[in-house]
């Protein structure tokens, strides 16, 4: 069952807020009633509060901030300054509050003036830039009549001081950094979330320790700060040391371990937030006997067992969110009428049952995510949409957040026609046809997500540059013709790809002033490349791959846009010349430029992109030799120089020999170019490294990822005699070497058994002699191994049948002979592999050998279609690979020609 969320304001955060809000109303109330009439504040207070001033700097967003602060003017009526009866009323009134949350403010840290206002009760300095500075060790523990500190989203890093776990008089403490989850359920898109302070944490190392002595806590805010050392402890010591607790919110801490049950002692809990955590054990029981408790936050975390139903009955209870836990299980009771409910989330989870018709009574009902496999029947009339339509006769309320991927919905609901607060849409993977309507682009002005790709749409219903400001918008994979529609204002990721449109708008670069990801693949578009994706100077992706563009690559866009990490260029018509000025910080990861009509040499001034990990310009006319001087890219992992007019030798000069070294390249590609001379040796086979020892990197697939954007998996295609083969996704575990159709000669080195972690190698239709090495028997990786049509005489190593792994085989046409080795194994391949070799003789061949004495045979204990099966799975190609490198490989070879054919 696909999951809809409709979603208003979060309950937790107005529940904060209006907490918040309560207590301002009453400090100042009680400050007031206390003031004694035209006393001022103290001049001490009043110069600590100017010293404060100065440290902060005032920007765009708080021209108006401290306005009222000017010295021989009474502090106690400044903005933002609250004031109480001093010692004695004759040496003034002391600040007792201090206000400066969310002004707009930057320092480089808390100045040591701020711990001379020692009467302070309430310190608010949260949605500030603190620049990353610490929270300082030392002045807090000055503040010993403070009671509300919220020093939240501010930038602050480093650990957290003990001297605030000293403040005995807090009631509320808030050290959190805000953020904002924008999510899709099914997968859709991955979880993005936003977060201020550019996710600089807080470090709690002790939090044990840290609680004890906030005996008087009812307010505890920690979202962010890593509490991952806390181990399982932060249960108990939260429920033994501050009894009083009414609001828990611990989100993104990193804590783990079960929910104790000494929480059953906090009777005065009203809000519990452990979202986002590794929380694991079961969800217990007694919160349904907490009578206070109005949002439960538990989603995302691996939380695990039997829900109760009797939580959902709580008659404060305003949020629950369990989704996103895989493994615990419940069903939903029947709902009552007085239910207070406004987010109901179980998706992602193991809940199962009749979806019962009273969820209809819960009349306050925001956000419902029931995204579980085990969950039948359908929703009450009084909330669905039903293929683009609703039920007209109820009135729903206000929605934020919706999205409906995969609901084989026909039609665009038009109930959003006035739905004016959305900020996050998601209709994806739906049949909906037709053009988008019109109204859609001009209801909202602003929104976060418009996902609608994976549809029949056919028009775009507007003019290319639309009136909608959008974050992330996704046109993809429908069959949308005509110009490229572009929002106004600042999008992050734009993504029309796999549709018909054949051009883009005039004049559209004001529009890309924010765009991190560009991808426009597989349309019809042609003509020039646009300079205006030049001034994009935040644009980390562009894909243009598969269109029909043309002309030449302009040198701005490898040069001008800095910040550019891929550029996918591939399958289009450009000719002339790759620029050859790129400037020291170049950015490139991938580029993959192949697949056009580039002519020239490389450019040399790729040595400033350091960090390039893929480099693609196969299928080209470049004529060059071996780029030895790419080896000092210490990144680089995929080397594709397929189908160019490449010359020379590789890496044998004297010169080469130290400077030719590759140690991280995984996927070598360099056939059918001209390359000759004899296959190098020591100075290279013997260099790459990651084919001996692996990759250390965590990151399984190669891959570029943008926050709160999404992740562009690199690819690239190699051939096996004339088939070509797209790797969608590019494994860092695949290790592929290809030399074949150029005119290399001599013998097979031998170090190439060195490089134990090779899956597939070609080195056929060359001018290769002498034995096949012995060594390639220590390739225990080998999956797939073609040395067709070379000139390479003697024996087949008997060490090559023990190769468990080996799928394909093709040693055809050349000057073999000898019996062929058996094994189990060796046994599965057809005559196919050994065609053209006059002396080679026993089975799969129908020629007998003369000489009876066999050859050792090799006991194997693997299924051949156990090994097949490995193939498809370990590379992740999927079984369509296989069978396409049986179909490519099994054909017969012809032999060689004096004249080769080249196709582009």
């Amino acid at each position: 069952m696909s999951s809809i969320i409709l979603t208003q304001t979060p309950s937790v955060r107005r529940l904060l807020l209006l907490l918040q809000l309560s207590f301002l109303l009453l400090l100042s109330s009680a400050s007031n009633a206390v003031t004694p009439a035209g006393v001022p504040c103290r001049p001490d207070q009043a110069a600590a509060l100017l010293r404060l001033k100065r440290s902060f700097t005032v920007t765009n967003n708080s021209v108006t901030a401290f306005q009222s602060w000017r010295a021989g003017t009474d502090c106690c009526g400044w903005e933002g300054v609250g004031c109480a009866a001093g010692a004695g009323a004759n040496n003034g009134r002391a600040v007792t509050s201090l206000h400066l949350g969310d002004w707009g403010l930057e320092s480089a840290g808390i100045d040591p003036a701020l711990f001379e206002l020692t009467s302070l009760e309430y310190l608010n300095l949260a949605y500030n830039n603190f620049g990353g500075s610490k929270i300082p060790s030392d002045g807090f523990e000055r503040l010993i009549r403070l009671t509300h500190l919220n020093l939240s989203s501010s930038g602050f890093t480093g650990q957290v001081p003990a001297s605030i776990g000293n403040l005995t008089s807090l009631v509320s403490l808030d050290l959190s950094t805000y953020f904002m989850i924008v999510e899709i359920p099914d997968d859709a898109y991955e979880t993005l979330i936003s977060q201020t302070a550019n996710s600089i944490w807080l470090i709690e190392p002790n939090f044990e320790t840290f609680i004890s002595k906030l005996t008087n806590l009812r307010d505890l805010h920690l979202g962010y700060v890593d509490m991952s050392n806390s181990g399982a402890q932060w249960c108990d010591a939260l429920a033994n040391s501050s009894p009083n607790l009414q609001v828990i919110s611990l989100p993104f801490c990193s804590i783990s371990g079960p929910i104790c049950r000494s929480l059953s002692l906090l009777q005065s809990l009203a809000a519990l937030n452990l979202q986002h955590n590794n929380l694991s054990g079961p969800i217990p029981d007694f919160l349904s006997n907490l009578s206070n408790l109005s949002v439960l936050q538990l989603n995302h975390n691996e939380l695990e067992g039997w829900v109760s139903p009797a939580i959902f009955g709580q008659k404060n209870l305003v949020t629950i969110d369990l989704h996103h836990n895989l493994g615990i299980s419940g069903i939903l009771p029947n709902f009552s009428a007085d239910s207070r409910l406004e987010e109901l989330l179980v998706g992602q989870t193991n809940f199962s049952g009749l979806i019962p018709s009273s969820i209809g009574n819960l009349k306050f009902l925001k956000q419902l995510d029931l995204g579980a496999s085990g969950f039948f029947g359908e929703l009450p009339s009084s909330i669905v949409v039903v293929d683009g339509e609703y039920n007209s006769s109820v009135s729903l309320p206000q929605i934020v957040v919706l999205y409906l991927p995969g609901c084989s919905m026909s039609k665009f609901p038009i109930f959003l026609r006035h739905q004016y607060e959305i900020n996050g849409l998601d209709l994806s993977d739906n049949e909906i046809n037709g053009t988008i309507p019109h109204w859609a682009w001009e209801t909202w002005n602003y929104i976060t997500l418009l996902g609608l790709s994976g549809n029949r749409f056919t028009s775009v219903g507007y003019d290319p540059l639309l009136p909608l400001q959008v974050d992330l918008l996704d046109l993809s994979n429908n069959m949308l013709e005509g110009s490229i529609p572009i929002p106004r204002g600042s999008s992050t990721s734009l993504k029309y790809s796999n549709n018909g449109f054949s051009s883009m708008p005039s004049n559209f670069s004001a529009h890309l002033r924010d765009v991190t990801f560009f991808m426009a693949d597989g349309n019809e578009i042609s003509g020039n490349i646009p300079l205006e994706f030049c001034s994009a100077k935040s644009l980390q992706l562009l894909d243009l791959s598969y269109n029909n563009f043309n002309g030449s690559i302009s040198s701005c866009l490898m040069d001008s846009v800095s910040t550019l990490q891929v550029l996918n260029l591939k399958g289009n018509e450009l000719h002339g010349v790759l620029p050859d000025d790129i400037k020291e910080g170049c950015s490139f990861q991938a580029l993959d430029i192949s697949g056009n009509l580039i002519e020239g040499k490389l450019p040399r001034s790729l040595v400033a992109c350091k960090n390039l990990e893929v480099f693609d310009v196969g299928f080209n006319q470049i004529s060059d030799t071996f780029p030895c001087w790419m080896s000092t890219l210490p990144r680089l992992q995929v080397i594709a120089l397929r189908s160019n007019k490449f010359f020379g030798q590789v890496a044998q000069s004297a010169v080469e020999k130290n400077s030719c070294e590759f140690p991280a390249a995984r996927i070598i590609d360099l056939a059918s170019n001209n390359f000759s001379g004899p296959l190098p040796q020591d100075q290279w086979f013997k260099k790459l490294k990651s084919v001996m020892i692996g990759y250390s990197n965590t990151s399984l697939v190669m891959d570029h990822e943008v926050p709160r954007v999404g992740r562009y998996k690199f690819s690239t295609t190699i051939t096996y005699k004339g088939s070509a083969v797209t790797l969608t996704k590019i494994l860092r575990t695949f290790v592929f070497i290809d030399v074949s159709e150029n005119k290399f000669h001599g013998s097979i080195p031998g170090t190439i058994g060195e490089l134990i972690l090779l899956h597939a190698l070609n080195m056929s239709h060359n001018f290769l002699t002498g034995p096949i090495p012995s060594q390639l028997g220590h390739l225990n990786q080998l999956e797939a191994l073609d040395m067709s049509s070379n000139e390479l005489s003697r024996v087949i190593p008997q060490e090559l049948a023990s190769l468990d792994f080996l799928a394909i085989l093709n040693l055809s046409y050349n000057k073999l002979d000898g019996r062929i080795p058996q094994s189990p194994h060796f046994s599965t391949f057809s005559s196919i592999s050994f065609l053209g070799n006059k002396g080679l003789c026993g089975p799969p061949l129908s020629k007998g050998c003369s000489n009876t004495t066999s050859l050792n045979v090799i006991p194997s204990e693997k299924n051949p279609v156990d090994i097949v099966l490995f193939l498809s799975a370990g590379l992740g190609f999927g079984l369509g690979f296989a069978i396409a490198m049986v179909v490519a490989w099994g054909i017969p070879i012809r032999k060689r020609s004096t004249v080769r054919q080249r196709t582009l």
